[in-house]
């Protein structure tokens, strides 16, 4: 059965960024994961030991909730960026101290933006240099990064994220399989997910469109999801679905979008976080209940 295999989390912090109200919500819907990216306004690569266990871990206990992944910064930066590469590594290492506290075995990274116009080919070794530098820190813990398919990083479309997970080739490297980032990417996700699937432990729920790369309820895009999703429960896939709304302007946004974050929000789709949250929650279960 799917209940055996398959475990709901999601980006609890496009609810509000009250960690309260995050945990509140999420639990109301039945669930009892979530993939801890900020709290109070602040990203969790911010945080200190001594805040997760006086700030955040007490709540996650009294809710009832654990962590599913670690939705980091690593690796979103400039990949000239040689100073903010050495502050990272060192920022890996607190969060694999984090990650561990959480009892939390996953920890998202990306793969570098590279510089606007320039052939992406052409940074591929320094890329896997600074990833295995990451592996590196990642292994000590025996923490698993997974790296997710982000737009205008060098792994944003299937061919380069198959590149770099075989090169790396440890079993502290994985993959997250997003279907609106391949989707912005202009790929089509059931090739990438053929090519890439035997690295893939982790997929994040968000939807797009083709024509002007706007984020959408998840199966109402061009993310192929409900016949992806079935596809992949069928081939045996066991792990995390995880929630990524993005269907209304939340406050750490700005942050994580490269481009203008009005270009994937374009209009709010629910009167705030929490609403939009429950909208993915609720047309993610409607496509599990026609798959099982």
């Amino acid at each position: 059965m799917l209940k055996d295999r398959i475990m709901i989390s999601g980006f609890s912090d496009e609810i509000d960024s009250d960690f309260e109200r995050q945990l509140k919500t999420v639990t109301e819907l039945g669930m009892n994961y979530i993939s801890l990216r900020s709290a109070y306004d602040k990203n969790i690569s911010a945080y200190s030991m001594e805040e997760i266990n006086d700030s955040l871990l007490p709540l996650l206990k009294s809710y009832q909730v654990k962590v599913s992944s670690i939705g980091s910064p690593i690796g979103k930066l400039d990949i000239r960026d040689n100073e903010g590469y050495v502050k990272q590594l060192v920022q890996l290492e607190s969060l694999c101290n984090i990650a561990m506290q959480l009892q939390c075995k996953y920890i998202r990274i990306f793969s570098f933006y590279i510089p606007e116009g320039e052939n992406p080919d052409e940074y591929h070794s320094e890329v896997i240099k600074k990833i295995k530098g990451f592996v590196e820190i990642a292994n000590k813990y025996q923490r698993i990064l997974i790296h997710e398919n982000e737009k205008d990083i060098y792994g944003d479309i299937a061919k380069r994220c198959d590149k770099i997970v075989r090169e790396i080739n440890h079993p502290c490297f994985k993959l997250v399989f997003d279907f609106a980032n391949f989707v912005q990417c202009g790929e089509n996700t059931v090739d990438c997910w053929n090519r890439l699937k035997d690295q893939v432990v982790y997929i994040h729920i968000k939807d797009a469109l083709y024509n002007n790369s706007e984020n959408v309820i998840c199966g109402t895009g061009d993310g192929n999801i409900l016949d992806l999703l079935r596809q992949i429960l069928n081939e045996g896939y066991s792990g995390f679905l995880t929630l990524e709304p993005h269907l209304v302007m939340f406050d750490q946004l700005s942050e994580l979008e490269n481009r203008n974050a009005a270009e994937v929000i374009k209009t709010n789709k629910a009167k705030d976080g929490a609403e939009a949250y429950k909208i993915q929650y609720n047309a993610l279960m409607g496509m599990l209940s026609q798959i099982a």
